[in-house]
């Protein structure tokens, strides 16, 4: 089963959105297989974001994801990434459509409240940073049939 990594970055903790953030993705049929609060240091933000080491930005995506706690989780299911990507919306707040994380309740592109696997390589590489095997939690739940068709 196909999953991803998600964050709540350190304005969504700040702004008591971790629970609410977990209610849509459950609410989408995900299933939550890990979850933790956490301090980033800069070593995880570095590896995190090496994808954009030498960008202009670099150094700000390393400061801001340090600067306070983040919730980190790993979800679940078919089509697992793209469902959390359209869930998000938009990286800039101001593109996001509504109904989305970031269009209701994004700022701006600094302070956009979440980050998601942008692919499977992504997921792959992401997850570790932030869980160990043993961390993720793979169970079947009673509802699982009713979310998605191939599961029954």
């Amino acid at each position: 089963m196909e999953q991803t990594l998600v964050i709540v970055k350190p304005d969504g903790v700040q702004r008591g959105l971790v629970g609410a953030i977990i209610s849509r993705l459950e609410r989408r049929g995900l299933r939550l297989s890990a979850l933790k609060l956490l301090q980033v240091d800069q070593a995880r933000a570095r590896k995190l974001y090496k994808i954009h080491l030498g960008k202009r930005f670099y150094e700000t995506l390393v400061s801001y994801i340090s600067s306070s706690p983040v919730a980190a989780m790993v979800w679940q299911g078919q089509g697992v990434i793209d469902i959390i990507r359209r869930t998000m919306g938009a990286t800039d707040p101001a593109e996001a459509g509504p109904g989305t994380i970031r269009g209701d309740w994004g700022i701006n592109i600094g302070r956009n409240l979440i980050h998601g696997s942008d692919s499977l390589e992504s997921a792959e590489r992401e997850i570790p940073i932030f869980f160990d095997s043993g961390e993720v939690v793979h169970y079947p739940r009673a509802l699982d049939p009713w979310c998605s068709e191939n599961e029954l």
